[in-house]
């Protein structure tokens, strides 16, 4: 994975180009929390220098919903005070099983309400994939701003839905600046298409109460005949990479909730280098 701010490379190596001006001091934390040790080599390069009073300061918060809250918006960034910039963030995605009628699962709009906006958001998107440039739906790949580092799905499964999702997105040549406030969501719906003869699935999705937007559109195809949005839960992660004038507090990561229900999937091979490491 490779992008304008930050890379893994073969797996093994982790590098990040994100400045992080300081007016008086820094201090880097590198911590182990898995049990076993790991040998670890690392670089920091810094320039030391005045830092102007209005400079923003790096902050990273990192939330985790498992699972997020039906018809609520799940919660990339919130509780900053400006005057500062989104930089942008990297979401994580573990699909939860669902009735087999979903489609899809990334049909939520991407939602920042800056400063006095609240009741609308200053700036929407639409689906998860159109927020990081790509469509229909979201495959695995990479570009400097935008992308999708992992994808995870079972090749042998008849389940549509990938297991596990990342991506992630950079506001470079289009900066996000607030003043005051700033509040960035992913709203939780996904797709539901239905083929021909689907009437008893249709009447249990609406028994549900879960159909959302404009309702069912019928799709005169032969292969498939009803539409529509629906609201939907599922496991979503991410890390929110925001500059303030002011430093702030940020609560720190609590590692076991974190990677929670989080394990390598049965289909999934371990690297090579992961490999040599145990046996060493």
């Amino acid at each position: 994975y490779h992008s304008a701010l930050q890379s893994v490379q073969e797996g093994r190596g982790f590098n990040s180009w994100i400045p992080m001006p300081f007016r008086q001091h820094l201090r880097i934390e590198l911590v182990n929390d898995s049990p076993r040790r790991a040998e670890l080599y690392y670089q920091v390069d810094l320039v030391l220098g005045p830092v102007a009073d209005d400079e923003g300061v790096l902050h990273a918060s990192f939330r985790r919903e498992n699972p997020t809250t039906l018809r609520h918006d799940f919660v990339i960034a919130d509780g900053f005070t400006g005057p500062g910039r989104f930089l942008g963030c990297n979401v994580g995605v573990r699909v939860l099983p669902e009735p087999v009628w979903f489609s899809w699962y990334g049909e939520g709009e991407v939602k920042m309400y800056l400063d006095d906006d609240s009741d609308l958001p200053t700036w929407c998107g639409t689906g998860l994939e159109d927020y990081v440039g790509t469509a229909w739906g979201m495959g695995a790949h990479q570009t400097p701003l935008q992308g999708v580092s992992l994808v995870l799905a079972d090749p042998a499964a008849k389940r549509r839905q990938p297991d596990m999702v990342s991506f992630y997105r950079w506001h470079l040549p289009d900066p996000v600046v607030f003043q005051e406030r700033l509040k960035v969501t992913i709203q939780q719906i996904g797709a539901v298409l239905l083929p021909p003869g689907s009437g008893a699935t249709k009447e249990a999705i609406d028994a549900a109460g879960i159909v959302c937007g404009s309702g069912w559109r019928h799709i005169d195809r032969p292969w498939a005949e009803w539409f529509a949005v629906c609201e939907r839960v599922d496991d979503y992660c991410a890390t929110a990479y925001v500059y303030c004038c002011d430093v702030q507090s940020v609560p720190r990561v609590v590692v076991a909730e974190a990677i929670a229900d989080v394990a390598r999937v049965p289909f999934e091979a371990a690297p090579t280098f992961e490999l040599a490491m145990l046996d060493s």
